[in-house]
């Protein structure tokens, strides 16, 4: 856990040193939970930029108020990011997966960037949670367009990370080399505040968060953090199997336009 952690804060560190403008993104999931208290810790208890949360308005009542909570508890300098014209042009579910995931998660994180001037972001994603994010790199470039190039991407040695000055913006990933068990473990360790939907109700949790249109629980009696890790380990089901972006496929096309 302590070599995890180290190399977590190093990459914010350095993200915060390298760019001008920087921001946090939050989905209130355990990792971007993690991802927070990680910049807690490299700022001394205090993350001195603003942590962006994208509502499609379409997220669990337990997410929202899980957010606000933690919000008055660690002082954050929340941004609330929305795609306004496309919720007032009824954009849902029902337009298709790939449509409204793209309006309402991408461009409401295009439009932020934007509009904040933000030249890098740091977000929780994990090389273990989907092949597509095992192609990452620690430090990211995006075009003008947000586009990633999967094909062409930073060679990155020995913690060596080089910046492009042609890149619009940077996605940085501190938790890119940290598993689904690595972060629930720390979560324990730290005794991390945790989203009320990972724990069993009813004989079922959710795995993995996401809107509540489009993500499904999975059969489970974990009730308690241990009780997880032991469901993990012993499961061979994909961590992300109850996204619709994952049985859809559309993964990669969404991460190519600029998804997280």
């Amino acid at each position: 856990m302590k070599r995890l952690e180290e190399k977590s804060i190093y990459v914010i560190r350095e993200a915060y040193s390298k760019f001008n403008n920087i921001a946090a993104l939050w989905s209130t999931g355990k990792d971007s939970t993690v991802l927070l208290w990680l910049c807690r810790k490299a700022f001394f208890d205090e993350i001195p930029f603003p942590v962006i949360h994208i509502d499609t308005g379409f997220k669990f009542e337990e997410t929202y108020s899980f957010r606000d909570k933690i919000v008055k508890e660690w002082g954050l300098n929340l941004i609330i990011a929305k795609n306004e014209e496309a919720l007032k042009n009824g954009m849902n579910p029902e337009h298709g997966r790939f449509q409204c995931c793209n309006a309402l998660k991408t461009e409401a994180l295009k439009q932020c960037i934007r509009e904040h001037k933000f030249d890098a972001i740091l977000l929780g994603i994990r090389r273990d949670e989907h092949g597509v994010r095992n192609k990452e790199r620690f430090f990211s470039p995006r075009d003008e367009n947000f586009e990633w190039n999967i094909w062409e991407q930073p060679l990155e040695a020995w913690d060596i990370y080089t910046i492009d000055e042609e890149a619009d913006h940077y996605r940085v990933h501190p938790l890119l080399h940290w598993t689904e068990i690595d972060v629930w473990k720390y979560i324990k360790e730290e005794g991390l505040p945790v989203n009320p939907l990972y724990f069993s109700r009813n004989h079922r949790r959710y795995r993995s968060l996401g809107c509540k249109p489009c993500t499904s629980p999975i059969e489970s009696d974990a009730k308690n953090i241990d009780e997880i890790i032991k469901e993990i380990e012993e499961s061979d089901i994909r961590e992300r199997y109850g996204r619709v972006q994952d049985k859809e496929n559309l993964m990669e096309r969404l991460r190519v336009l600029g998804y997280m």
